[in-house]
Formats: structure tokens, sequence, C-alpha cells
């Protein structure tokens, strides 16, 4: 059988109702549009305006960088809440290309999404170290060791001595340990329910609004017309470059269509959360631009790239207390990125172990729970183990990049299924034809073009690895291709 045979929207509906494979139905229109926020709001707007301002060199006009990202994002996010609500299935995009594209699409794009929420929560792990460290320095007046909350390369980069760390048989004992000790937490809220998940999200985005609130609020106050000379320093280049910078914030919407299988009415309220989510977080992340930008000049933020809000405010000398109050809005928007995207990423390996690609073992859901415990454990080892050792722009630009291809893979999705499969009734269609799909692609592409050669290389070297294990092991015992279109029921004590 063709390695592009599609599984039809019908066989992966039934599938899905499964014994033993089935998740329950416990999530409203608040919760996914919650879900979405808690997603985007999170590492980018915290940490990766001034990668963006500074390095990608847009200075004031990341402005302009992000309301075309937002442009970007509104495309795929019309087409994600198309299909969304017609497939309101675990897989997200990978459940999408198996419908329209095929097999060997399906996993292509299932292996790319590990760049986007795995490796996306790498990076957001570290930044949340380094924000929580802020945090513990403005309340208590210490923090964690530098040698506890760094990678390797950052810690040398950093100037510090490396023979004052404790050594292990000679090795330097170099680790994020509080990156670790953050995702092993949310691992385990995660295995214990989705509702218990969803709940501890939503005040974790209650907290981070009010916070941005405040700095805009600050911002508006120290605003100074003259940091906007020049306006846009690297030119339209600049610009480009700064939106695909920009782009690690605005990733999360699309973490919404991986609990469709887990929402109420997933039809109506597929569309609300993952276009709703996006338009409330662009008028957030222009008006904290707008702020930063114009309280203090971008190039004084290279000292601190990594923390641009808190260095805006000591820039003006903030009072202490409005600074620790960032340290804490920080906290709390990379631990609801954290989570949420730590909710994604074993759901997808979950519809893609119940289609046979990945080892059945990972398709149980927890007797008590009614959680995919397995995959969702593996995935916070994967991430604590990653976010130990490695450093916050390698994870984001791969990150990056993965999320912008599964994008493209979107919209064609619903270009294809409305010529396959136009019968079908859609709750909700993405207007004006086929314009808003194609348009989607063409900006994604051009954001894609943005990012740097090693950034491509790595992305061609991690979709080459994927493909060699689908030929080892997905191609053989692909329920579709070898016909076993039904799974062994998990036992209670699974």
């Amino acid at each position: 059988m063709s390695i592009f045979q599609v599984k039809s929207v019908d066989e992966i509906m039934a599938e899905s109702h499964e014994r033993g494979h089935k998740l329950p139905k416990v999530l409203g229109s608040f919760d996914v549009t919650m879900i979405g926020v808690g997603a985007i709001i999170g590492a980018g707007i915290f940490a990766m305006l001034g990668e963006a301002a500074v390095k990608g060199g847009a200075g004031p006009s990341l402005i302009v960088s992000i309301i075309l990202t937002a442009i970007a994002c509104g495309f795929a996010a019309l087409c994600y809440a198309e299909l969304a609500a017609m497939v309101p299935i675990s897989g997200s995009a990978y459940t999408y290309a198996y419908a329209t594209m095929g097999e060997l699409v399906a996993w292509i794009i299932g292996w790319d999404l590990i760049l986007e929420y795995a490796i996306g929560n790498v990076a957001v792990a570290i930044s949340w170290a380094g924000y929580f460290n802020d945090l513990l320095r403005s309340v208590f007046g210490f923090g964690v060791p530098l040698w506890l909350r760094m990678d390797y390369n950052t810690f040398l980069k950093s100037g510090a001595d490396i023979a004052s760390v404790p050594h292990i048989f000679g090795f330097p004992v170099i680790c994020n340990l509080l990156a670790v000790s953050i995702v092993g937490f949310l691992t385990w809220i995660l295995v214990i329910g989705i509702r218990e998940s969803t709940r501890f999200n939503s005040i974790m985005v209650i907290i981070k609004l009010l916070v941005l609130a405040i700095f805009i609020g600050v911002g508006v106050y120290y605003f100074n017309p003259d940091n906007w000379v020049p306006f846009a320093p690297g030119g339209w280049k600049g610009i480009q470059v700064g939106a695909a910078y920009i782009f690690f914030a605005y990733i999360g919407f699309d973490a919404v269509s991986t609990v469709a299988e887990e929402t109420r009415d997933p039809q109506k309220n597929m569309p609300i959360g993952i276009i709703g989510s996006l338009i409330i977080c662009t008028i957030v992340y222009v008006l904290v631009t707008v702020a930063l930008t114009g309280m203090m000049p971008f190039t004084e933020m290279k000292d601190k790239i990594a923390e641009p809000l808190v260095a805006g405010l000591q820039y003006n000398h903030a009072p202490r207390w409005i600074v620790g109050l960032i340290s804490l809005g920080a906290v709390a928007a990379n631990t609801a990125v954290l989570l949420v995207f730590q909710m994604g990423q074993p759901r997808i390996f979950f519809s893609m172990s119940r289609d046979g690609l990945l080892p059945q073992y990972f398709a149980k859901v927890h007797a008590k729970y009614k959680t995919p415990h397995i995959t969702t454990i593996w995935t916070g080892i994967f991430v604590a183990v990653f976010a130990s050792f490695f450093s916050l722009d390698v994870m984001a630009e791969l990150c990056n990049i993965g999320t912008l291809f599964a994008f493209i893979v979107v919209c064609a999705g619903v270009v294809v299924l409305r010529v396959k499969d136009p019968g079908r009734h859609r709750p909700f269609k993405v207007p004006g034809g086929y314009l808003m799909p194609v348009l989607g692609i063409l900006f994604c592409l051009f954001l894609m073009l943005g990012l740097g050669f090693m950034t491509w290389l790595r992305f061609f070297i991690w979709l080459a690895a994927g493909l060699v294990i689908y030929i080892l092991y997905g191609y053989k015992n692909s329920r579709l291709r070898t016909g076993n279109l039904v799974l062994k029921p998990v036992n209670r004590e699974s």
C-alpha cells in the first residue's frame, strides 16, 4: 500500500472511541481559550523581545514584526480552527496530515511537532529558570548558584570560574536544576488529570495578564519618543528577521487543537479557543512592545537580552517591587506555557501510537486519572534532560522552524481536504475560499526564510532522523498498512 495512503476522517473518528484509548470530554470554551493564552504568552514576550530587537536588528520596528507575525499566525489559526472543528482528535497537525496527505507526511509532521512542543518547552524551561532566580533575588535577596541554573556552554560564556563549582570524578557539576524541577512538577500535575491541569493554567494566565497590564502602565509613564529614533535600524531585513525571532512568542494557539478530543462541543469551542486566544495575545504583545521600546533605547538591552522587561524597568530605575512583580509574572507565564506544551506533546505521541506508528505502549490511558500518562512521563523526562544541558537560543530557533513547517502543512491540508472531500460538514470554514490558506503558506515561508543556515541544517538532520525511525518501525507497524484497525483494549491495571 502507498506510503501516501490517507486515513479517512471517519476512520480517525472511530478509533478515538476505542475502549481503553478514549479520553474524557471535560473542557469548555473558557478552558480552551485559557489554554491558548497560557501557551502563547510566555518566554516569547518575557525573553524573545530582546533577541528580536537586538540580534534580529528590528529595534523599535519590532512592533511591525509582531503585526506581520500575527497576520501569518492568523491565516494558520483559521486553518487550524476549520480542521480542529471537523476532526476533533488529539493529534493536531499530525492527524490533519494523515487525513489529507497520507501516512508519510503525517509521520514527518508528527516528528516535526516534537520541535514545537518538546524542544520548545526546553527553551521555555530554561527561560523559567532565569526568571525564577530573579524572583528569588527580588523577594528574598538570594538566588540559586550559577552552576545549578544554566548549561555548561552558557556557564563558560558567562565568564564564571569553572574551578569554583563542585566536581564528580573530575567532571564539573553544571546543569539547570531549576528547569528540571519545574518540568517534573508539571508532569505530575498533568498525569493526575486534565481538569486539575486546566484550573492550574487558568490561575497562571490571570496572574500574568495582570502583571503585564502593570508593565504597560509603567511603560507609558516612562515613555520617551526619542527611543524610537531610528525606528527601523535594520530596515526591511531587520523587520523580517525580527518577525522570524518573535514567531516563538506566538507558538501556542495551535496547542488548543491537541485537546480537541477532550473538549465538549469541539465544533464550536475549538474555533473560539484558537482564534480568541490569538486575538487576545496579539493585542497584549503590541502594547507591551510599544511600552518596552518607548521606555529605553533598544541598544541598551544587549547586556540583558534574555530579560528585556526587567532591563527596561532597571534602565528607568523603577521601584524594586515592580521588578519583582515582573519576575513573578514571567514565572507564572512560563509555567503556563510549560504546562500547555507538556499537555500537547504527549497527546500527539498518544495519537501516533494509536495509529501504530509508535509502540502501543504509548497509547495507554491511566485507569484512574484518564490521562495519557505514559507519554506524559516520557515527555517530561525528555524535556528535563535537554533543558538541563542546552542553551535557549538554539532551542528557540529549532522550535520556530518546526512550527512554521507544521503551519504550512495545516494550511495545505485545508486546501487538499476541500478538494478531496468537499461534501463533508465543516462546522467552521475559513473565509475567502482558497485565498486564506494560500496566504498562510506564503507568510510562513517568508518567516522561515528569515532563519539562519544552521537552523535549516539542524532541521533537515532532525527530519532525516525521523525518516529513519519511520522506515525501521512505523512503516512495518502502521495499523492502516497492516489492516489491523483494532487496538487491543488496555486493561484496568494499565
